[in-house]
């Protein structure tokens, strides 16, 4: 799923229905190929971006939800 306006759009987590699989992360865009470890068998590699004032993202592929560590996320940016 491209997002050629760079609305930020991703799905948000559904308690239930979305898997529980996530991961910390110290940045706020993140790569994701779908099957973590075992590069390109998963699905197309999609880069995620995580709206300012949110600490998670997830993945419309796999459904895999990153979550920013406590503390990280300033990634530089003005």
């Amino acid at each position: 799923m491209r997002d050629g306006k760079l609305t930020g759009y991703a799905p948000k987590p559904i308690p239930g229905i979305t898997p529980e699989q996530q991961i910390e992360v110290e940045s706020r865009a993140v790569p994701c190929d779908g099957d973590i470890g075992l590069a390109a068998l998963g699905h197309p590699r999609v880069w995620l971006r995580m709206s300012p004032g949110e600490d998670h993202v997830t993945c419309p592929y796999c459904s895999i939800t990153y979550v920013l560590k406590p503390g990280a996320g300033d990634d530089g940016h003005h």
